[in-house]
């Protein structure tokens, strides 16, 4: 039986008169931010007869009316309305204690079948063509099929019925072979063909791109890219630097979850990549030399890629605007101390035999769409809603908002060229927001939300990856004992952001969180059904007509239908 909570007994107010009174002009000189010597600063409400009050009022009044009427759903006022939430809503990304997180959304599913008790299986390959690597050997591509792709605003991660998890309706995450670190056969775009291993990937048609496996959150982390087919070493004096190859193109880099697929890594705000043709970098299809004049990516060629992410304590500070540059001087934040609430709602379907979980993805902004392609209109009125700033770690839109200590570092056979990007942007709730639709709830989430190792080919293409731990060209420094590099440090080895992991490090941390939530979920659960375990669901429960694909679920389990154009 669960323990029933007491409470005090409400005491009598204090008197009024009784409570000290501030001076007029405290309020006119008290800081505009915080700083060390008042930690706990809050700004003092300002009088309703305010200009500057009944302006804030206004917009936000004009914000909410527009998205209620864009989501026009009976869920839209469960959704934020703000740019930034309201801390007091139930659905707000403010960190909270743990027991005061929203739980996450519940349907009522029919009875599991006995094959869904079957561990997942991963796509079926069916060979499509050969290519020969600059070292001469085979690779042999493959179509993958009887998969499903991440697209149309829904994302999708590999489920399993469980007997022990019968308060979430019996299915938890899993996960499909082949097992380990590699491109993700569901996060990538159609008419792309792989190896079975899924670390070769190329396509016959114009730019697509396949992202990892894996989402990195903080810390610095590394990994690899092969060109084996591209622009030919052996043709560069004849078709000169930059020129059209007929062996293809490779762009790679760093992806977020909102980066379209059908079109190279680079393309949008939501992605940071490098370019073959002049060694260039790209960002918002920007293209703006790097590489040194004259020097281009060919076959053969490894470029090692790195990121450096700040903790994510540091992260929500930014995002939830209460860094301050003046104070948050260094990334300081013993990282694990204290994590976020990961809210996944998500409802199990059907795709050709597969389970998956259906979750609704984020989507392209409006501030980010805005700052790739610039409105004369709204140019003209000052800016994005009148701020007129460039993204910064203290921007006024929670989306425009930049990472301190963030950075992107480029290699090429071992020797570095430099750091094409800094001042990434964030991720985090609300600066990443989910598709307006029935089910969404905004200012959450879900533990996949990252920068993502990205490949993009083109005509013929091919690229392989190496997320480690055996690299062709390890960076510098790497493989050193993090144990004699935290000597002298009460923190463990691996909270030193600073030391360059392998990629291939994340995707085990990757399958613990998934275990840690899926258990977290189920206790949640099992306490709202009075703590009673196998009794069936009761507390919370949608209908069952509901679901966030749209369809129904009744006496089977969607059946999700998706074709490959």
């Amino acid at each position: 039986m669960c323990p029933v909570p007491t409470y005090p007994a409400p005491t009598s107010p204090v008197p009024a008169s009784s409570i000290p009174q501030k001076r007029g002009l405290e309020d006119d000189h008290q800081p505009a931010v915080s700083s060390p010597l008042n930690p706990d600063f809050k700004p003092s409400k300002l009088p309703d007869d305010a200009p500057l009050a009944r302006e804030r009022a206004t917009r936000a009044k004009k914000e909410s009316l527009k998205k209620r009427e864009s989501k026009g759903g009976s869920l839209a006022a469960e959704s934020s309305t703000r740019s930034t939430p309201d801390p007091k809503a139930p659905n707000s990304i403010k960190h909270k204690k743990k027991g005061n997180a929203p739980a996450p959304m519940r349907y009522k599913l029919p009875p599991p079948k006995a094959t869904d008790f079957d561990p997942p299986t991963g796509p079926i390959p069916i060979q499509a063509h050969t290519k020969t690597a600059p070292d001469g050997s085979e690779i042999e591509f493959n179509e993958m099929t009887e998969h499903v792709y991440n697209k149309r605003g829904f994302h999708y991660t590999h489920c399993i019925a469980d007997p022990a998890f019968p308060s979430s309706l019996y299915y938890r995450q899993s996960e499909a072979g082949p097992f380990g670190p590699r491109l993700s056969f569901e996060d990538t775009s159609t008419y792309m063909f792989m190896d079975e291993s899924g670390k070769h990937v190329t396509t016959d048609k114009g730019f697509r791109m396949a992202k990892a496996n894996l989402a990195i959150r903080q810390g610095s982390w590394y990994w690899e890219c092969k060109i084996t087919s591209g622009i030919p070493k052996r043709k560069r004096s004849e078709a000169g630097v930059g020129q059209q190859s007929a062996n293809g193109h490779v762009r790679m880099g760093w992806a977020r979850r909102e980066a379209t697929l059908d079109a190279p890594v680079g393309f949008d705000a939501y992605s940071y990549g490098i370019r073959d043709a002049r060694g260039q970098k790209l960002h918002m299809s920007r293209p703006k030399d790097f590489f040194p004049p004259g020097e281009e990516i060919q076959e053969g060629d490894v470029i090692g890629l790195e990121i450096n992410l700040p903790s994510e304590a540091l992260h929500r500070k930014v995002v939830e605007g209460h860094y301050n540059p003046a104070v948050d001087l260094a990334d300081d934040e013993p990282p694990g101390i204290e994590t976020a609430d990961i809210i996944r709602d998500r409802v199990p379907i059907r795709h050709k035999g597969h389970l998956y979980f259906e979750q609704i993805d984020y989507h392209a902004v409006k501030e980010l769409e805005e700052l790739m392609n610039p409105s004369p209109v709204i140019s003209s009125q000052g800016g994005i809603g009148g701020l007129g700033q460039e993204p910064g770690p203290t921007h006024p839109s929670p989306s425009l908002r930049t990472l301190p200590h963030s950075s992107i570092k480029i290699y090429k056979n071992g020797e570095l060229i430099g750091s094409p990007f800094t001042g990434l942007l964030a991720f985090l709730p609300p600066a990443s927001s989910p598709i307006i639709q029935n089910g969404a709830r905004e200012g959450l989430d879900d533990g996949m939300l990252g920068y993502y190792p990205a490949v993009s080919v083109f005509r013929g293409g091919a690229a392989e990856v190496n997320f480690g731990p055996n690299f062709w060209y390890p960076p510098p420094g790497y493989g050193m004992s993090t144990d004699v590099a935290m000597t002298g440090s009460d923190q463990p080895a691996e909270s030193n952001l600073n030391i360059v992991r392998p990629v291939s490090d994340r995707y085990d941390e990757q399958i613990v969180e998934d275990i840690v939530h899926d258990i977290v979920d189920e206790v949640d659960f099992w306490i709202q059904d009075g703590c009673v375990s196998g009794k069936g669901a009761r507390n919370g429960v949608l209908p069952i007509t509901t679901g966030l694909g749209g369809g129904v679920l009744g006496s089977e389990i969607k059946e999700l239908v998706q074709d490959d154009e």
